[in-house]
């Protein structure tokens, strides 16, 4: 019986070669969910609405509904397309303000891209 030797032969490192190349993911484009003043709801109102959509604390209602209130507009959110289109569509659906005879419908709300 001959004796075979094995030469030791480099295998290339695919997973380093391919971790090399891969390239970090692309960030999904963020869009603002924008409510727009009316005289038709009340700082309670809007309050009240970001604390239940949007989970923001009572300061943080506040400031935006200030914000709404001198500017005409707030942003509420900045999030991806899919999430401000929902939040933006909930806001519509909020309803009338409960008790206030010039409310007869939700705020008006709709999405625009954020600055980059």
């Amino acid at each position: 019986m001959s004796e075979q030797k094995s030469a030791a032969v480099a295998e290339p490192d695919v997973e380093a070669d391919q971790s090399a190349q891969r390239k970090p993911p692309k960030r999904q484009p963020r869009y603002n969910v924008i409510l727009w003043n009316d005289d038709d709801h009340t700082y309670d109102y809007v309050i009240t609405m970001l604390k239940e959509l949007f989970g923001h604390k009572e300061e943080r209602g506040f400031k935006i509904a200030t914000e709404v209130d001198k500017t005409g507009r707030g942003i509420c959110l900045t999030t991806t397309m899919e999430h401000a289109e929902l939040k933006r569509d909930q806001i519509k659906a909020y309803g009338a303000e409960k008790g206030n005879p010039k409310s007869k419908g939700s705020m008006s709300a709709t999405i625009e891209p954020a600055p980059e």
